[in-house]
């Protein structure tokens, strides 16, 4: 890999900036200043420091994202805010997508990333990889309703569920369920509620797989995940990737 393209896909600066950090002698590979940002370089092996600094070769970047409602789910829009709006340049990589979807008014946990074969592996329908969410209703939910969705629910439109785990959480004026659900089909969650009878007032998405989303990440912030984290998601150690 060109010098340029590893300092620029780390982030650590543009292509024209490492040219300039280049010929300023700023740029050391293995120890030794490089003038020519063309150099080619093995990321895997070679030791490149910015400023006396160590550039930490990533292949590829996982971001955990709190969605906010009124966020889209996607790479760009011209009339409403999208999740990579939200990431910080530094978190930013060219390639960058939401692993999957969110409805617009739903919050929680978005998983954005460069890699596209880690993000395939998540959403493919052979892998049912399990989304765990938290619904604010308008009635509370009965147990004879639970079982229906325990055993597939089926929908308005004759559209048969996969079975899903549903449970009560909070009772009361402002009842809350929690649903694992193993697919994604359109507005899932809110369209099993209206076939019970109910109405979903309000939808979170609070894990995937087995990672919860990080309870200090407030609406719209994100961090940067853990490999070992991205392997509690598919029930695989990546770190062997």
């Amino acid at each position: 890999m060109r010098l340029d393209r590893f300092l620029t896909s780390q982030n650590a600066a543009t292509r024209r900036e490492a040219k300039e950090l280049c010929r300023a002698g700023l740029v050391r590979v293995n120890g030794e200043p490089v003038r020519d940002a063309s150099m080619n370089i093995d990321p895997a092996a070679d030791m490149v420091l910015l400023r006396g600094v160590p550039v930490e070769f990533k292949e590829h970047l996982y971001v955990m994202l709190n969605k906010p409602q009124g966020v889209i789910c996607a790479t760009e829009d011209g009339r409403h805010q999208t999740v990579l709006d939200l990431v910080p340049p530094e978190l930013y990589r060219r390639g960058m997508a939401p692993a999957g979807r969110l409805d617009i008014d739903t919050e929680g946990f978005v998983l954005l990333t460069d890699d596209g074969d880690f993000a395939h592996r998540m959403l493919s329908p052979k892998h049912h990889v399990p989304k765990t969410y938290q619904a604010v209703l308008e009635h509370p939910i009965s147990s004879e309703e639970i079982k229906v969705f325990c055993g597939g629910i089926v929908l308005s439109d004759g559209t048969k569920c996969l079975p899903a785990q549903c449970r009560i959480v909070q009772e009361g004026d402002n009842p809350l369920a929690e649903v694992v659900l193993y697919e994604g089909k359109y507005h899932q969650i809110k369209r099993m509620f209206e076939a019970v009878g109910n109405h979903v007032e309000r939808l979170k998405r609070i894990k995937i797989g087995g990672l919860e989303l990080d309870p200090n990440l407030l609406p719209g912030e994100c961090r940067e995940m853990l490999h070992k984290e991205c392997g509690l998601i598919l029930g695989s150690n990546l770190s062997q990737k």
